[in-house]
């Protein structure tokens, strides 16, 4: 179940995971937001565990289940994204930053999922 796929996205989901950490500090220092902050660090963060629990997973089913979640916590980071752009919190320069590398894991995780729904099915 763990293959290159899985390695791009753990590495890609954690430089993303660690630049939310850093947005998360910035927004709070800088900008004093602690709401929408906390939102969008719990799910950008949760991409990259969740992605990671797949190393553990106990099926295919399970395996697909937990990119799923981690899609499910991408889409709801770009979500809060979209707040902080048309709120006026972020510039559209930082929005487009990180809206672009959450796009990309969005990408994978989807290839991802449609990749191990069809190898199961065909079994």
């Amino acid at each position: 179940m763990n293959g290159l796929k899985d390695s791009v996205l753990h590495n890609k989901s954690l430089a993303f995971g660690v630049r939310i950490i850093k947005f998360y500090t910035y927004l709070c220092k800088e900008k004093k937001e602690y709401v929408l902050s906390k939102q969008i660090l719990r799910s950008g963060t949760a991409i990259g565990a969740n992605a990671r629990e797949c190393r553990n997973a106990q099926s295919n089913a399970d395996f697909a289940n937990k990119l799923s979640i981690a899609l499910k916590e991408a889409d709801e980071t770009q979500y809060w994204l979209e707040l902080l752009l048309l709120s006026n919190m972020i510039t559209q320069e930082e929005f487009d930053s990180l809206n672009n590398d959450v796009t990309e894991l969005v990408a994978i995780l989807t290839k991802s999922i449609k990749t191990i729904k069809r190898n199961t099915s065909n079994k």
